[in-house]
């Protein structure tokens, strides 16, 4: 019996390493773009995606047909939006100039390709909602690009 536990644990921490080494990298990249931070030095993405992966590995045997890049970006997202208010207000990178609650609009909706009726119930705000702070943040980071003379791809 021991042995059996013992090789699920293994089989499980393989597949889960897999899944870190296939994903993880998109998924930092996310990460950095809601913390606004510079991707050479982003300590609070790292802990933002490690705490999210975290959650992802205890539900590892109970997720059965979801998709794991799902359920830690939701987490990943989830966790942003309850600690946004904490972070130190962002000095650098494209997405600076924006709210924590429009990065993480335009995060999941321009970068991740999540649908606006998706993310308006992973943020729990209704649809319009979600629709006028992606027009709000695009139209912040356009003005950014014309200012600055360079085009902005999120």
């Amino acid at each position: 019996m021991r042995e059996r536990q013992a090789t699920a644990r293994r089989h499980r921490a393989r597949e889960f390493e897999a899944f870190v080494a296939g994903a993880g990298g998109r998924l930092l990249h996310a990460a950095t773009l809601l913390t606004a931070e510079p991707p050479a030095r982003n300590p609070r993405a790292q802990a933002l995606l490690t705490a999210a992966l975290a959650v992802t590995y205890a539900r590892w045997d109970r997720l059965r047909g979801e998709d794991p890049y799902d359920t830690t970006r939701q987490e990943l997202a989830a966790r942003f939006a309850r600690t946004a208010w904490r972070l130190p207000r962002a000095r650098g990178g494209v997405l600076a100039g924006l709210t924590p609650l429009e990065r993480l609009v335009v995060v999941l909706r321009l970068y991740e390709g999540v649908a606006e009726e998706r993310t308006a119930a992973l943020l729990g705000l209704p649809v319009e909602r979600v629709r006028a702070l992606c027009a709000r943040a695009v139209t912040v980071l356009r003005h950014g690009a014309a200012r600055d003379g360079g085009a902005v791809e999120p």
